[in-house]
């Protein structure tokens, strides 16, 4: 009886044991799911485009449009100079019953963090702001890769000061990392700022792209802090639902011929269309 007895309690204890083993897991796989480690690129799922935000847009009598950021904002690399705004103001008016109007284009080659910063002071750029339904933003690459370009440029010259990975002596793995954590403070500082300026607009943000995956010095640490920027912006985004992120990083990996202009840096059309079919299924 008591070989009885203590055979079924052993029994009894191996199963609350692991029942609560499989409680643990299901528990960190939750965790793990729900709050990804910082470095790694955000699973496809959790950067889809915004839900609800459309909702919202769809009260909207017509979209009056401005974009403001860096080259990628005005369109660099872009031969019909249409970059990624005015193109997406082109999807919209066919795409769309409602009226679709490109008030400016505020974007500045080379602008950094830094610089736009102080930009959104401006009164002239605040008036255009103010009067946005949907802003459309790009700032980061400049911050994080200047300094970066080809051996051989756009016309084909040759850079000096280039090694020869085709990449200038300015741009290393240490510097890529020592201006995340200023320059991303500054971006949390812009979105907040652009917020402020303009309490109901529809904030759109490119996310970034490492242009130099394809190149063996840059690649990993490239991709290391570009994934860690980009889930710092959607950490900010994600407290203001109506901000969204674009994400750019998964359409140039691995298709740097296809969507790169000859910079190596910017996009080409078909570049700036595919980001531009991304703003546009944000915005619907």
């Amino acid at each position: 009886m008591n070989s009885t007895n203590w055979i079924w309690r052993s029994v009894s204890i191996a199963s609350i044991v692991s029942t609560i083993l499989l409680l643990v897991g299901f528990i960190y796989a939750i965790k793990d799911v729900n709050a990804p480690q910082i470095g790694k690129e955000l699973p496809r799922p959790s950067q889809q485009l915004g839900a609800g935000v459309s909702d919202s847009m769809d009260l909207k009598k017509e979209y009056k449009i401005s974009a403001i950021g860096d080259s990628l904002a005005k369109g660099t690399g872009d031969d019909t100079g249409k970059g990624y705004v005015k193109r997406s103001v082109d999807l919209l008016s066919m795409n769309s019953s409602k009226k679709t109007t490109l008030l400016n284009n505020l974007g500045i080659n080379g602008l950094t963090t830094e610089g736009l910063v102080t930009k959104l002071d401006e009164p002239g750029v605040q008036y255009v702001l103010k009067q946005s339904d949907i802003i459309i933003l790009s700032i980061g690459g400049n911050d994080l890769f200047q300094g970066a370009q080809l051996l051989s440029s756009g016309d084909g010259q040759k850079d000096e000061t280039a090694d020869s990975d085709g990449l200038t002596n300015d741009i290393t793995a240490e510097k890529l990392r020592s201006v995340l954590p200023k320059s991303s403070e500054r971006l949390q500082l812009i979105l907040e700022k652009l917020r402020g300026i303009n309490p109901e607009a529809y904030i759109i943000y490119v996310g970034l792209y490492n242009p130099f995956g394809d190149i063996q010095q840059l690649s990993t640490v490239g991709n290391e802090v570009v994934t860690t920027w980009n889930n710092i912006a959607q950490t900010t985004i994600n407290r203001d639902k109506f901000m969204l992120l674009v994400p750019t990083y998964d359409l140039f990996t691995h298709h740097f011929g296809r969507y790169l202009s000859t910079d190596h840096f910017h996009p080409n059309g078909d570049g700036y269309q595919k980001i531009a079919d991304r703003i546009v299924q944000g915005i619907q």
